[in-house]
């Protein structure tokens, strides 16, 4: 027969580790005092391992004239602690130790100055028993001692009596919150001698109940009287079989972990930040409070940003000029088409007007009189320096840009807990200060292409200088005839093209083919102009997908990411 073995959960070790690692990144997140609480569980945790886990320290813990300090007595054989009846008398805590050696550094760490050799008893070796102040004492100190030990101790043994042991106080401020580690907790109904037989039983099923109520079902509840001696052989035996196992310490490590990741789990914002979920100690479920796939609320997160990137481009396309730009790349590639190919005899009078992109500064062209402000295209250590002179946006156009940073956020903290959400709509606006400069500077970069010069200008240019040079040695043929005529000299023969003299060939065929060329380059210039304008537009609408990438999308998928690591750490860190 195949024996099936029961699957472990995760190690107190690495627990402990997701814990931590929960915290951290919850800092900044959520409320400082369950980052800070969770941090403190997990370095009391490590010292504990670090310390003698052949000890259980258990702590006889309650109200006034509950008889802690009799039933202490009376488990260790000895009198050991002085007995009050309307009083406290326990001012600090006191030990009693079954086979105490090694057992020094513990109780050192607990700051238990008080310790006491108990008769040998073998099933109780190992026990550390504390006789605690009273918690309900009317001195500070005390009930700050209680709070202290309750935290570090690995066994909690409640005791009450039959007048309080329906106390609000007790059940509201340690049972309740305790409810985690009720696998290492005991309560016992002391003094019981002083009730009739039928009323322990009454008392014993109320104070089940009670227990029950406050989410402690299943923690042992005894009936015992210190004076007489009833129930003490049962109080004896279980804490010899609590000791005798050996695994209080890591229980009750493993409840506070448990603990802290549900404080991490349930907790508020930080203060001063608006609240966004229950803080601790509320009673709205965790269901309420955590999406059911904190992995899969990250991703979709992720995949709605994806769609709103588009239109968070746009936006920025549209407050950078882009439109403008682009049209400005065509104007000016046909202006400085027309410089570069024009007829010689006009085209300078081109010059005089202003180059679209000189007046936007961009595209490496500085306007006149200034130096340009970069390195020319093509060498290392190119850097754009300064802005654009593009117009700034406008009112509508910046609010068109707000708006499409705050849907990017909102739709990725769309189904997150409140403080992350929060926290991913403030890293959608984390860089937003940003976010001029870097468009207008990857405007200036990438519409350093746009100036660039083609080929077959240089070569349009060399043609025109050619057929410029034929126009004006027809012209200055030209004038050396009319010369020799006006002072009567002899005319040398002159070639002809048919029935044309090759002088007038020259000038005015130079002339002709000089417009020709300058109106096909004109036409040429004006189609290039719309193909890098429409290269442009992409390459500035990539360019800015890019800023709006590494400012808003990058911060969102990386609080998305962060997000998603908390939750699952919080899971390991509970199981």
């Amino acid at each position: 027969m195949k024996l099936l073995r029961r699957k472990e959960g995760p190690s107190l070790d690495s627990r402990l580790a997701a814990l931590l690692e929960a915290a951290s990144l919850a800092e900044g997140r959520l409320s400082e005092q369950a980052v800070s609480g969770a941090h403190a569980v997990a370095e009391r945790a490590g010292v504990r391992r670090s310390l003698s886990i052949d000890h259980t320290v258990a702590a006889l813990a309650g109200a006034t004239g509950s008889g802690k300090s009799s039933l202490y007595n009376a488990l260790a054989g000895e009198e050991l602690a002085a007995v009050g009846v309307t009083r406290p008398t326990t001012s600090t805590a006191q030990a009693a130790l079954w086979d105490g050696d090694g057992s020094g550094p513990l109780l050192d760490w607990l700051d238990i100055p008080q310790r006491h050799a108990a008769p040998p008893t073998p099933d109780m070796s190992g026990l550390i028993l504390l006789d605690l102040p009273d918690h309900d004492s009317i001195r500070l100190s005390h009930r700050l001692e209680v709070d202290r030990l309750v935290e570090l101790v690995d066994l909690l043994v409640w005791v009450v009596d039959p007048q309080k042991y329906a106390d609000a106080a007790l059940h509201d401020r340690y049972l309740r919150p305790l409810a985690a580690h009720r696998d290492v907790m005991l309560v016992v109904l002391n003094q019981v001698d002083r009730l009739p037989p039928q009323a322990v039983d009454r008392c014993v099923r109320d104070l089940r109940r009670l227990l029950d109520d406050g989410g402690l079902a299943g923690v042992p509840v005894l009936a015992v009287s210190a004076r007489t001696g009833t129930g003490l052989p049962e109080l004896h035996s279980l804490l010899g079989d609590r000791v005798s196992e050996r695994k209080s310490w890591s229980t009750r490590l493993a409840a506070d972990i448990t603990t802290a990741a549900d404080h991490l789990a349930t907790a508020g914002p930080p203060s001063g930040q608006a609240a966004g979920v229950p803080v601790e100690g509320d009673t709205t479920s965790r269901a309420a409070i955590e999406p059911a796939s904190p992995s899969s609320a990250a991703e979709g997160g992720a995949k709605r940003t994806a769609g709103l990137g588009r239109a968070l481009t746009g936006a920025l396309s549209e407050a950078a000029g882009v439109p403008l730009v682009v049209e400005a790349v065509a104007k000016g590639h046909r202006h400085r088409a027309v410089v570069a190919t024009g007829w010689p005899v006009t085209r300078w009078v081109r010059r005089f007007r202003p180059d679209p992109l000189r007046r936007l500064r961009i595209g490496g062209i500085a306007p006149q009189g200034k130096p340009s402000r970069q390195v020319p295209p093509g060498k290392p250590g190119r850097e754009i320096v300064g802005r654009t002179s593009v117009p700034a946006a406008s009112a509508v156009q910046r609010a068109q840009v707000e708006t499409a940073i705050r849907d990017v956020g909102e739709a990725a903290a769309s189904g997150l807990p409140g403080p992350w959400a929060a926290a991913v709509r403030q890293a959608a606006r984390s860089r937003a200060l940003e976010l001029a400069d870097a468009v207008d500077k990857a405007v200036a970069t990438t519409s350093v292409g746009a100036t660039r010069r083609p080929r077959w200008w240089r070569a349009v240019n060399v043609l025109q200088w050619l057929v410029f040079a034929a126009m004006a040695a027809g012209a200055l043929w030209l004038g050396v005839l009319f010369g020799m005529d006006y002072l009567r000299l002899p005319q040398p023969p002159l070639p002809t093209v048919g029935v044309v003299p090759w002088p007038t060939v020259l000038l005015a065929g130079g002339a002709l083919a000089g417009v020709l060329i300058a109106l096909s380059s004109r036409l040429a210039a004006w189609a290039g102009g719309r193909r890098r304008a429409r290269r442009t537009a992409r390459a500035l609408r990539a360019a800015i997908g890019q800023v709006g990438k590494a400012y808003v999308l990058d911060p969102v998928e990386a609080e998305l990411d962060r997000y998603t690591r908390f939750a699952e750490a919080l899971k390991q860190a509970r199981n």
